[in-house]
């Protein structure tokens, strides 16, 4: 299934698009800190959905079919 990596990926990247424009506001460390621990996890969202997408990783579980589990558990 390729579309859930997908929809993730525009989840990310719309919730980029609100958040932008706030983090050139941020003027205390606490701020500051908030955004870049923000744009990490955002990076290590992006970065493991195009890892799904790419099929560099394994699907989690359940976006794999039975077929897929069985073939997984054989090896």
């Amino acid at each position: 299934m390729k579309n859930q990596p997908i929809l993730r990926l525009l989840l990310a990247g719309f919730m980029l698009y609100f958040a932008w424009p706030k983090i050139p506001q941020a003027t205390s460390t606490l701020e500051m800190t908030f955004w870049a621990m923000w744009l990490l996890f955002f990076l290590a969202v992006v970065g493991a959905n195009f890892a799904n997408l790419l099929q560099m990783i394994q699907p989690p579980v359940m976006e794999q079919t039975v077929e897929e589990n069985k073939v997984r558990d054989k090896h």
